[in-house]
């Protein structure tokens, strides 16, 4: 028990270099949850959670910025603030 505190320890010590929790609360509950009725395992259940949830949110983040990079095809709109112009007469709607 003492081992695994101690390396909990470690791990922690040596991730823990940002104070951006973006998925580690989370993760950490569900899986600390999980490590309790899976054996008496909480504190490394929510480790784990922390490190997975990090990684799914950051991946999360990633995936949204090449979205907002890249934009969809076919997804052309006009300017804001200007009119489409009427097939008919070619002139703006007033």
């Amino acid at each position: 028990m003492k081992l695994i505190f101690a390396v909990t320890a470690l791990v922690l010590a040596f991730t823990a270099t940002q104070a951006d929790a973006k998925g580690c609360i989370k993760g950490a509950v569900v899986g600390g949850v999980a490590g309790h009725y899976a054996g008496h395992h909480a504190v490394v259940g929510a480790v784990t959670g922390c490190v997975l949830g990090r990684r799914l949110a950051k991946k999360h983040e990633q995936e949204q910025q090449q979205q907002s990079q890249t934009p969809a095809a076919g997804s052309q709109t006009p300017a804001a603030g200007s009119q489409p112009s009427t097939p008919a007469t070619g002139q703006q709607p007033q």
